[in-house]
């Protein structure tokens, strides 16, 4: 997989997650606990969410992407 691919993938995905957290405080504001569609948005949310980590997972078991070591002990 190409690198930018990877990087633009997952840039995506967290702008769609942004976007439906922005959604949920909008709904929540605005329909005052009238509609569901702030559950709604935070559920698609939260289901983003668990996607986007199983995906990382998933390339990093398959060898796509591999982890580049932030915090490791160089020793």
């Amino acid at each position: 997989m190409n690198k930018s691919l990877e990087t633009l993938l997952i840039v995506a995905f967290l702008a769609v997650i942004l976007w439906n957290l922005g959604a949920g405080l909008y709904y929540m504001l605005v329909d005052k606990g009238t509609t569901k569609r702030t559950v709604n948005a935070l559920t698609r949310r939260i289901a983003l969410s668990v996607a986007l980590i199983l995906l990382v997972a998933l390339a990093i078991y398959m060898g796509w992407i591999t982890p580049h070591g932030v915090g490791r002990n160089p020793g």
